[in-house]
């Protein structure tokens, strides 16, 4: 059954029109009257919807009841990443968020190469939380991540809130001698969230690492092996939420 994102007021045994982005969705898959689709508003579970009518630019739809599903991670992860070049950021928002990723944050570090600001930075950001929605959509959340504007890495560290009950790690590829090891699953799973850094391409500047570590964050390595920037923050995640296969 198709599921889409639809950021407005939902309700049981309501006749609602589609805004325009989820009208088009089930314009091009081609759906009819009658048809049963999945609707989400990130407010909190899903509905299920009939379609009503179908106009040349417009579906309307009857929403028939709610279900309190949620598919979220038991640990809220914060993902401070040093945005890739091209389109590897679009790749990373789309995995995290179907890993289960609750707020990502761009930065802008002493080796990135993509720099934003300003206009240019806000339609990215828009850019993102699109692809974030559809991600959603295909995996099952009804909770869209978090998607922050682009911003320089000390100006990010001086936003977090105090790691009261969570862990802060910070990837590096050259670990200084206070680095550990990646946390086994039992240790991975004390606290609530974790925030974890990540560089751009090349990695943090050891200056920068200093910064993480003086801010609460602990030297976390990843093995032996040098991994793209997009696969480093990907493997912290999944280290973070400890989501392993289901038996049937």
């Amino acid at each position: 059954m198709p599921r889409l994102y639809c950021p407005i007021p939902l309700k049981e045994l309501q006749d609602i029109e589609l805004p325009p982005q989820a009208a088009k969705h089930v314009q091009v898959l081609r759906l009819q009257p009658k048809d049963a689709l999945t609707l989400f508003n990130g407010h909190g579970g899903e509905y299920q919807a009939e379609i009503l009518k179908m106009g040349k630019h417009t579906v309307e739809v009857r929403i028939l009841n709610h279900t309190h599903t949620e598919r979220e991670c038991v640990r809220q992860v914060q993902l401070l990443v040093g945005m890739p070049a091209n389109e590897r950021m679009d790749w990373l928002v789309e995995k995290a968020t179907e890993l289960g990723v609750a707020r990502i944050t761009p930065i802008m570090t002493q080796h990135s190469v993509l720099r934003l600001t300003g206009e240019r930075a806000d339609k990215k950001t828009a850019h993102w939380l699109s692809i974030a929605q559809a991600a959603c959509e295909q995996c099952g959340r009804n909770t869209v991540p978090q998607i922050d504007v682009p911003q320089p890495l000390l100006a990010s560290l001086k936003t977090l809130v105090e790691p009261a009950l969570g862990q802060r790690w910070v990837l590096s590829t050259v670990p200084p001698e206070r680095a550990r090891p990646a946390p086994s699953e039992s240790q991975a799973s004390q606290g609530p969230w974790v925030q974890i850094l990540s560089g751009p391409e090349g990695g943090l500047h050891s200056e920068e690492v200093s910064l993480a570590l003086d801010a609460g964050f602990q030297a976390l390595s990843l093995g032996p092996r040098i991994l793209r920037a997009e696969t480093a923050a990907l493997m912290g995640l999944v280290l973070a939420t400890q989501e392993g296969a289901t038996p049937l």
